[in-house]
């Protein structure tokens, strides 16, 4: 399933998710020029967990490994980050958003500390957005894009559901991953994006604005 938007519109220009869409994108566009220089860049600015550093950890968020890897987390942010940054405010989100991401790279870190391949991605740090709007907007729907047989159809699931079975997947890939987690190649972080979506779940109750935490509003949308 491929989200295309959701159903609940956003009462405040979403200056972060903009933001960091726009950050990421950008240092995206550099990677594309540097060639073989690519690779060293990488290492140096990727989280390797065998030589951690708490600066790769910050810088690993706005790397990426291709176009498709940039523009699926771009577009998972832009879809559930404006609506978590009105619930939370501007800098409330950034710091959540940042601490989110610390935390999907603890994990993976932790599952596999000898590996020498550098993690990189805003994947857990979405994650996370993804958690918060779980329990934010549970109601709300997601206009999806379903393939079925050699088409594809447009329909509305419950954010609660497309969610569900997202953090399904990760978790499930996370837990096959762990017989080639010795195996020394790269892959998809499955065990940064679980954690980054628990710490979502639990960070929401802290980060969000109090005098926002009951909306009416959108249910009628």
């Amino acid at each position: 399933m491929i989200p295309l938007r959701d159903i609940v519109p956003s009462r405040t220009t979403p200056i972060v998710t903009i933001s960091l869409i726009v950050a990421n994108v950008l240092v995206f566009l550099y990677e594309l020029t540097l060639g073989r220089a690519l690779n060293d860049f990488t290492l140096y600015f990727g989280l390797v967990p065998a030589a951690f550093s708490w600066v790769a950890v910050l810088t690993s968020m706005f790397l990426h490994g291709g176009l498709f890897h940039v523009a699926g987390n771009m577009l998972y942010l832009w879809i559930f980050g404006d609506n978590v940054e009105d619930r939370m405010g501007h800098g409330r989100f950034l710091v959540f958003y940042l601490l989110c991401g610390t935390a999907a790279a603890l994990a993976q870190t932790i599952t596999a500390p000898d590996s020498v391949v550098p993690m990189i991605g805003a994947s857990g740090a979405i994650a996370g957005v993804m958690g918060a709007y779980f329990v934010l907007y549970p109601k709300s729907r997601i206009v999806t894009l379903v393939p079925l047989f050699f088409f594809f159809q447009i329909i509305e699931v419950p954010a609660i559901f497309f969610l569900g079975i997202w953090f399904l997947m990760q978790f499930l890939s996370g837990v096959g991953s762990i017989a080639t987690a010795t195996s020394g190649t790269g892959g998809i972080a499955f065990w940064a994006h679980v954690a980054g979506f628990v710490a979502g779940l639990s960070g929401v109750i802290v980060f969000r604005r109090p005098e926002r935490q009951r909306v009416e509003w959108w249910h009628d949308v």
